[in-house]
């Protein structure tokens, strides 16, 4: 049975994808922060681990937990905007935003990378188009952008040290999605994308080298 992981699937695309891998007989593994979040994820029939991806000791326990096992696909989709301004950037403010999207990226990636290349799977990060230095064309958002640029940095590091041993290492922009962070208007449900990316990943042929691309399997620049 293929195995899935998904950090981060507390509601929105992580817990769509959830969903979505286990309507299709996927075995899933799933981590929220709360208990509740958790409970919920695993009366769909997901294995469920709490988990706050800014506590160090909870990190290190997941790769105890997780030590041993074959990944195919692993997604980290946890994440934060950040404030909506983009005025002078106060320590509270860049501390959440780049622990949240970075710093805890530097310690997942390295324990659940040697899982997925143990399947030759695809090794996932829920980056965004705003982190593209080749293709930016706006300053807005500028802390989250900074985030997701670095956060794309670990991943390209991350192929380079676990791409040979068979983890396709993936940037994903998830789309404009109606989510607490995407807001009402956005152009995407929460099922759309999630089955765009589920559908990227099948499709991507395995790469030592990292790829940036669109839900929809549309490549974009780094």
């Amino acid at each position: 049975m293929a195995a899935a992981l998904i950090i981060g699937a507390s509601r929105g695309i992580g817990h769509e994808l959830v969903r979505q891998y286990l309507r299709d007989g996927w075995r899933v593994i799933a981590t929220a922060r709360q208990q509740a979040d958790c409970d919920a994820l695993a009366a769909l029939g997901a294995e469920v681990h709490v988990l706050d991806v800014n506590n160090v000791e909870a990190v290190a326990g997941l790769g105890w937990k997780l030590d041993g096992e074959h990944l195919d696909v692993a997604i980290l989709n946890a994440g934060v905007y950040g404030p909506r301004h983009d005025g002078f950037p106060v320590q509270a403010d860049f501390d959440n935003v780049m622990h949240t999207n970075v710093l805890s990226a530097m310690r997942l990636l390295p324990i659940v990378a040697p899982l997925v290349a143990a399947a030759r799977g695809k090794l996932a990060v829920m980056s965004s188009r705003m982190g593209s230095l080749s293709e930016r064309h706006s300053a807005i958002g500028s802390l989250y952008r900074a985030s997701k640029a670095a956060l794309n940095s670990v991943l390209v590091d991350t192929a380079l040290t676990f791409g040979h041993q068979g983890a396709t290492c993936v940037a994903l922009h998830p789309g404009w999605v109606r989510t607490d962070m995407g807001g009402g208007s956005a152009d995407l449900m929460p099922a759309d994308s999630a089955a765009g990316i589920r559908a990227t990943l099948a499709a991507l042929p395995p790469s030592d080298k990292a790829v940036f691309v669109n839900y929809d399997g549309t490549p974009i620049g780094w």
